[in-house]
């Protein structure tokens, strides 16, 4: 519970990436959450947030959503939907949570929310994750002391 790990150079997370978003994500033992201001290089038309990045926070939520019920609980995409409803602006707050709906010994699906700085849903996804492959997960956690949880 608290603040979750970030990485070195996930697109999405990494705090050493200098195209990534640097989102700090925290979670309540249920659900995931993050919150991000896109700026004028995250548009697709003018003004616009694009959509793959819309779709890439809507999947790393998602995933965070396991992890916020089972830290070791590492998982790779292996479907997701985004429905995109009304256009997202620039320049302001948004938050994405996440929350898994089923988990299964290896497979875990959740859903995903992106909302407007006033509550106002902008898109939603649904997704299904497989456990990371052991070997996978321990090359991976051996470059977790490089981790951080990060202060805002």
């Amino acid at each position: 519970m608290g603040r979750q790990l970030s990485t070195r150079m996930c697109f999405v997370c990494g705090f050493k990436n200098p195209i990534g978003l640097r989102l700090i994500f925290e979670d309540d033992g249920v659900r995931a959450w993050a919150r991000f201001s896109p700026r004028p290089e995250h548009q697709g038309f003018p003004g616009t947030l694009h959509g793959g990045i819309i779709s890439a926070l809507l999947d790393e939520v998602m995933v965070r959503s396991s992890l916020a019920m089972n830290p070791r609980l590492w998982t790779l995409t292996a479907r997701t939907e985004v429905r995109y409803l009304k256009p997202v602006p620039i320049g302001m707050e948004l938050t994405v949570v996440g929350e898994a709906t089923e988990v299964r010994r290896r497979v875990v699906k959740s859903r995903g929310e992106l909302r407007l700085a006033d509550g106002e849903l902008a898109a939603e996804s649904t997704g299904t994750y497989i456990a990371m492959p052991e070997e996978m997960r321990q090359a991976m956690e051996s470059e977790m002391r490089e981790w951080r949880v990060l202060e805002e």
